[in-house]
């Protein structure tokens, strides 16, 4: 058993366990201590994660190699943005308990088990621990009956969806006589002995994934959830969890299931359809941002599954580009989002950016960014994400795919640019607090990202490239 692998995990939990015990000190500033100290938790996490030797450990539960480097390294970004933002946001709603920092650090440790998972039983560990934390961060503003409908929702429809997966798992196990994905992959070595009863229990597993990466037809909790639960667990909601469950997708399918990929395609070309077009038409309508971006982000979703769909090399890497892509440019959006304060109070309607460029030019430029980079424009980065998934369905002659996406893409583009529309051009309906400064970081270093991505691409197509060949080999 090479503890040393899992060093990194390990490190994170005793770090969440020791800002638990200095949360309960008595103290007038313990939230904020507790949150820098989670940041840097992520940070020294980070460290360990680059220089974290390669291999299997625990009996082969765990393996340590460059596609979990690539997405933990994610992971961590997205968690620290979402500790980040709740900073000042949390002080304003009286939400400023140290509970909440604790509660992400075992969400991101949890994720980090998932994308490091080397067997479905410590899969469905990891998963548990992240869905725990996360139910509870959703009804983390427990006087507001949105927030506690939110974590309610996301607690009955996640239980169902965990019933999924494991039984899902418990059918592969009894078809195939293992849960470890080395040996289920030499297992299915050849499809064609492959059991119905393993293709039942993937599709099960399937379910229950996607029902974490917010996917039609498991979709149904996400637009509630996000408009009920606080605005910097809504930011982290979208980031670091999406990032995860669609590694884990990416893995669970490239890995072991690898050679059944004509069973599953077929699965993941629907519900990428189902989820791009719903994406692209359910969010014009919708007045509160947060409920837009939900389906917003079940779009983003459908596009990243196109390249799952394409079940080659180059898709599996258009994907984790295109999940590097959307982490920053969603944390950037979400950004804004939390800065928006007017005489103390947060306000979520489209309408309530009406005029913000006459009031905060920088704040309204950002988010002009982050619209039209979701929105596929050229040369931001959000561009450059939908154009490796698209081209590479087309390499695999999903054509139906392709032209699809970038119709709902087009779709879609209404409604990115109907916000910059009321930023830039509708009069004002007064001016916006000032936001902090931890907000405005996250905000203008995402927006240097996204506009900037096209001067330099290599070193993240790279990495990803390099995290494909580990699962793929």
């Amino acid at each position: 058993m090479n503890w040393t692998l899992a060093l990194p995990e390990l490190v994170l939990a005793l770090s969440g366990l020791a800002i638990l015990g200095v949360g309960v000190l008595p103290s007038r500033n313990t939230y904020y201590a507790c949150s820098m100290a989670a940041i840097g938790a992520f940070l020294l996490t980070a460290v360990l994660v680059l220089g974290a030797p390669e291999g299997t450990g625990f009996g082969g539960q765990i393996v340590s190699d460059a596609f979990s480097r690539f997405t933990r390294l994610l992971i961590l970004l997205g968690a620290a943005a979402g500790i980040a933002l709740s900073l000042d946001y949390n002080a304003h709603e009286k939400l400023d308990r140290f509970e909440y920092p604790v509660l992400l650090v075992f969400a991101t440790l949890g994720m980090m088990v998932m994308v490091s998972a080397n067997d479905l039983m410590s899969l469905y560990i990891g998963l548990e621990l992240l869905s725990l934390s996360l139910y509870v961060v959703a009804a983390f503003n427990r006087d507001n009956e949105r927030s506690a409908e939110a974590g309610l929702k996301y607690f009955v429809l996640g239980a169902l969806a965990s019933g999924l997966l494991l039984y899902g798992s418990s059918l592969v196990y009894g078809f195939s006589g293992t849960t470890n994905f080395d040996r289920i992959a030499d297992a299915l070595s050849d499809p064609a002995k492959a059991s119905a009863g393993v293709v039942v229990g993937l599709v099960f597993v399937m379910a229950g994934l996607a029902f974490k990466v917010s996917a039609v037809p498991f979709h149904m909790w996400t637009p509630d959830v996000y408009e009920g639960a606080p605005t910097p667990v809504t930011a982290f909601f979208a980031a670091a969890p999406k990032v995860a469950a669609i590694a884990l997708f990416a893995r669970v399918l490239g890995g072991p299931f690898g050679d059944l990929a004509g069973q599953w395609q077929q699965v993941i070309i629907v519900t990428s359809l189902l989820s791009m077009l719903l994406g692209a038409f359910a969010a014009i309508g919708q007045e509160n941002i947060k409920r837009l971006m939900a389906y917003s982000s079940i779009g983003h979703v459908g596009y990243a599954l196109v390249g799952l769909a394409s079940a080659s090399e180059a898709g599996m890497r258009g994907l984790l580009v295109y999940m590097a892509i959307y982490l920053l440019m969603n944390v950037g959006a979400f950004a804004v989002l939390v800065a928006m304060r007017r005489q103390g109070r947060a306000v979520e309607r489209v309408s309530d950016l009406a005029g913000v460029a006459k009031t905060d030019l920088g704040m309204a430029v950002w988010m002009a960014v982050f619209m039209f980079s979701m929105a596929g424009v050229p040369p931001l980065a959000g561009f450059f994400g939908k154009l490796f998934v698209f081209k590479a369905a087309i390499d695999s002659g999903l054509w139906t795919l392709a032209i699809i996406g970038v119709l709902s893409s087009v779709v879609s583009a209404f409604y990115y640019l109907r916000i910059v529309k009321v930023m830039f051009f509708d009069e004002p309906v007064g001016a916006l607090d000032a936001r902090s400064g931890a907000t405005t970081f996250v905000m203008t270093a995402s927006g240097l990202f996204t506009v900037l991505f096209f001067l330099y691409p290599a070193p993240l197509v790279a990495a990803a490239q390099v995290a494909v060949a580990a699962i793929l080999g």
